[in-house]
């Protein structure tokens, strides 16, 4: 058939049940996204005839005649169209995966549609942004400024992305953007149990299929337990996984590889394989899980493993006490307590996981991957497979969204096991229903707290019992048990303090790094009950935390005040924060609610706090390079990957701000093994203030070199020749290194406040406004900030109300593709109101902090203080959907318990 594919025509042929999005990626039109297949995102939008369809349900034989434009036929880089230097301008866009699909979308809306765009956009989703700089693109707003300019300080200026033009026109690359010529794929048969053990696999007639290069089963995988979850120290976590292994403990899980020539053949011989499975008892609630004769998912494993108690499915406990909390409750003029239960969340990144791997013309194992975390990904290989670390080589591209779900291993080792296997190139991708049901998802949480204060609103007494659900592997388990219980309670002074914690293994899907790292379900829990609080003793439920909270010079101190904790006031911003709230909601409520009205509307307003370590406990390292080279520009070289966290435009601008130089002579290279000798990662916001701090380092020493040079005294060595890791190329005439290694460590402060009306009939929630004030030290780029805070809440918004991956009781995932999981649309949110304090940090990079996890943190907790303020009624479950608001408010239902009483055992501080 014949079609025309942005002015060009192109012969094509289209196989049987193929859509366009398909057959216009096999001819390399790689702007056409995938993220859900199954028409619900709208990544993959293109127009057909000059009407905007999602071409991933869009049949491809039914192109044939019709004329096909894609983001890049609307323009290019150099003569873009209207629209695209619209998104551009406003930076509309973070991790950009959603954009190409957004900016088609938006070419052909007319004015009238513009003006209703919560309906014009209903088919376009953005898991980053929040939508409020589209919408200002779709408008014409501009907020970002030019990059180019004189030498004026571009600290505090708004510059836009480096990769502006390219995103919005399509022509950045993402992982699997590079043609599939000669690449194998690689199709996985999951577990129909979820326990089981497998006693064979018959590979004889899919092995024997037209077409498959190999079958990989357990007798194919190393016998070298490791865990997916990627930390600096790879003994944070339990030793507990296979690449394949012989027991399955989730259904999904892998069993058995095909790797065929395409995909199709991969999936169909996929099919061929025959296992027979000795079915194991299960256990899916992880009270029931820690019981007495519960079925055991890892009985092997031992301490040494970094598994507390096999035999009782606990990964870690933790019990710990600061004075006498019992004498404190009994004695304190009021307390207050109850449980908060956190759901399953989906980090619903639009770019899927995947990975592409190859061997390079020296032998050398190269893998393409959606990752945070490169240099983790190449070390933990290395460890798997016996392979030297100058055997292996990890990149990332622009990576579409992680937050945190990109800080495991979930693609590349199989795919690495398959190169080394075929000698070929191979590729591995998740489809959206591989995302939902077999990927990580948030820990699912039960936190009970009981809180007793004096009359004046003074805390003397605070008791936590936290039970999390890791499911079936240990990735993460003990990090977000002692990181979720740290900064949430050290932000208040408090005397008698008792912990109680358990992480406990069940037959449900895997949990993981998510957004905030245990922080969320934790704060969640504490701040609802902060607000009882204030609320029994008539106090202000400002004044409460204001009254409470750890202030410039005081100790930050949980259960052991012997402890010497690594966090420090680097600056402190929380007072201001609190006023920004404060005042922003007492403006909203003298204008009077613009909406809804009546009789069945309840109105409130509520809010939270939350603090946040800048880093990431035990050290988090950067070794980075700024370099002159030959043409007069400067290239930085830093391993951190880009993935809408902005660390791009933020590291440009802490060399152009110490050199003196316009942002547009700097240049980045990033995101690679090969670049830099290492990097821990993108994760727990350290690409500005860890990666950050190297880089504003190796700039100070080039500008001292420079400064040598113009005085006529000899620089440093210049770079070294092309191709050897860690140091510029032979371009480079001047070359400076600075690393980092993540300490001290600073904390960050958040205040959300919200104003709700709640329909008293239906138990619909309306959001009447939204504020968060934020403590970032010194703003280095105000509307990527500000864009990094709209979209913590937007998430955040999400798994308040809506978002939940749910189970049928027996470790089935039912909510399998975006129409079942609601991820917010633009009608969903509010704008967010966004305030800075005005700090400057002392330890932070150029006096900033990190800020891309730490809005979401306080989010639920104040949403859910506004219900109550509105209802009188106290939400203690996630997510307060409609039904659950109706029925709180119908039953004045009340799930308070007092927590047991445990034995004092590790300290928490110890582990932080």
């Amino acid at each position: 058939m014949k079609l025309e594919v942005n002015g060009v025509i192109l012969d094509a042929e289209a196989a049987p049940g193929q859509c366009l999005r398909t057959l216009l990626r096999e001819h390399e039109h790689f702007e056409v996204k995938k993220g859900c297949d199954s028409g619900d995102c709208g990544a993959c939008t293109v127009l057909v005839d000059g009407a905007p369809v999602h071409s991933c349900i869009y049949p491809a034989h039914r192109i044939d005649g019709k004329s096909v434009t894609t983001v890049a036929g609307l323009g290019d880089e150099d003569h873009p169209h209207p629209v695209q230097e619209a998104f551009a301008a406003a930076g509309g866009f973070q991790c950009g995966f959603c954009t190409p699909g957004m900016v088609v979308t938006a070419s052909v809306l007319t004015e009238e549609q513009k003006a209703d765009l919560p309906h014009s956009l209903k088919g376009n989703l953005c898991r980053c942004t929040g939508y409020r700089a589209i919408e200002d693109a779709v408008h014409g707003v501009r907020n970002v400024e030019p990059r180019c300019g004189g030498t004026t300080s571009p600290m505090g200026t708004s510059v836009g992305a480096p990769a502006a033009m390219r995103v919005v026109t399509g022509s950045e690359p993402y992982t699997l953007d590079l043609t599939t010529t000669g690449v194998l794929h690689l199709a996985v048969l999951g577990s129909p149990h979820a326990h089981a053990r497998v006693l064979s696999v018959d590979t004889s007639a899919a092995e024997a299929f037209p077409g498959v290069r190999t079958v990989l089963t357990a007798a194919d995988s190393p016998e070298v337990l490791f865990s997916t979850g990627r930390h600096e120290n790879r003994l944070d976590d339990p030793d507990d996984t296979r690449i394949i292994d012989t027991v399955v403990r989730f259904r999904g899980q892998r069993v058995a590889a095909v790797v065929a020539d395409d995909l199709a053949t991969a999936q169909r011989a996929r099919d061929l394989l025959r296992v027979e499975y000795e079915v194991l008892p299960a256990v899916f609630d992880p009270e029931e899980a820690r019981a007495p004769g519960a079925p055991l998912l890892h009985p092997d494993r031992t301490p040494a493993d970094r598994v507390d108690e096999a035999h009782r499915n606990v990964i870690v406990t933790l019990h710990d006490e600061m004075g006498d909390t019992a004498a404190a409750l009994s004695s304190a003029h009021a307390t207050v307590g109850g449980t908060w239960r956190s759901q399953r969340v989906s980090h619903a990144a639009l770019e899927t996981h995947a990975a592409r791997g190859w061997l390079d013309a020296a032998g050398r194992l190269v893998i393409r991957t959606s990752t945070q975390v490169p240099y983790l990904v190449r070390d933990e290989l290395c460890h798997v497979l016996g392979l030297a670390q100058d055997q292996v080589r990890v990149f990332a591209a622009r990576v579409g969204g992680g937050f945190g779900g990109k800080q495991e291993i979930l693609t590349e080792d199989l795919v690495a096991l398959a190169v080394l296997r075929t000698g070929r190139p191979v590729q591995y991708e998740m489809t959206r229903e591989d995302v939902f049901t077999i990927a990580t998802v948030r820990h699912p949480m039960s936190v009970s707290v009981r809180l007793g204060a004096d009359a004046d609103g003074t805390l003397t007494a605070m008791t936590v019992e936290m039970l999390s659900d890791t499911g079936a592997y240990g990735n993460h388990s003990r990090g977000v048990m002692f990181h979720g219980l740290n900064e949430s309670l050290a932000v208040y002074r408090c005397p008698a303090t008792r912990v109680d914690a358990e992480v406990v293994y069940t037959n449900n899907p895997p949990s993981g790094a998510f957004r905030g790292y245990g922080l969320g379900q934790v704060v969640f829990a504490v701040e609802s009950a902060m607000d009882d609080l204030a609320r029994e003793l008539g106090i202000s439920t400002v004044e409460i935390r204001r009254r409470n909270v750890v202030g410039p010079g005081e100790a930050m101190v949980v259960t052991d005040p012997d402890e010497v904790s690594d966090l420090q006031h680097g600056s402190y911003g929380l007072d201001q924060c609190l006023d920004l709230t404060e005042a922003a909601l007492a403006r909203g409520a003298a204008e009077g609610p613009t909406a809804p009205d009546g009789p069945q509307w309840a109105h409130g307003s509520g809010s939270a706090l939350a603090m946040i370590a800048t880093m990431p406990p035990r050290g988090h390292f950067a070794d980075t390079s700024v370099a002159r080279l030959a043409d007069g520009t400067f290239e930085v070289r830093v391993g951190t990957a880009e993935f809408g966290n902005g660390t791009t435009t933020v590291h440009q601008q802490f060399v152009a701000q110490v050199l003196g130089v316009p942002v547009g002579r700097v240049r980045v290279r990033q995101s690679d093994t090969d670049v830099v000798r290492y990097d821990t990662g993108a994760f727990g916001s350290t690409g500005s203030v860890v990666a950050g701090k190297a880089v504003v380092l190796a700039a100070e020493r080039l500008k001292v070199m420079l400064a040598e040079e113009a005085a006529g005294r000899p620089g440093e060595p210049r770079g070294n020749a092309a191709g050897a890791p860690g140091t510029p190329d032979a371009l480079a005439e001047l070359v400076a290194h600075g690393s980092h290694d993540g300490t001290p460590r600073s904390v960050a402060y958040n205040v959300q406040g919200f104003r709700v009306a709640v329909n008293r009939d239906t138990g619909e929630v309306r959001i009447l406004q939204s504020v968060q004030s934020a403590d970032a030290g010194v703003v280095i780029n105000p509307e990527q900030l500000r864009g990094q805070i709209e979209g913590g809440v937007a998430q955040a918004i999400g798994a308040a109300l809506y978002e939940e991956v749910r189970l049928d009781g027996a470790g089935r995932v039912v909510t399998r593709s975006f129409r079942e999981y609601h991820v917010p649309q633009i009608a969903d949110l509010p704008r967010t109101e966004v305030y800075f304090a005005d700090t400057v940090d002392s330890i932070g990079p150029l006096g900033a902090k990190s800020m891309s996890e730490a809005p979401f943190n306080p989010v639920a907790a104040a949403l859910a203080n506004a219900v109550r303020d509105a209802t009188g009624v106290r939400l203690t479950e996630l997510p307060m959907s409609r039904e659950r608001v109706w029925r709180a408010q119908n039953q004045r239902a009340s799930h308070f318990t007092t927590p047991s009483r445990a034995e004092s055992g590790s300290s928490l501080s110890k582990h932080i």
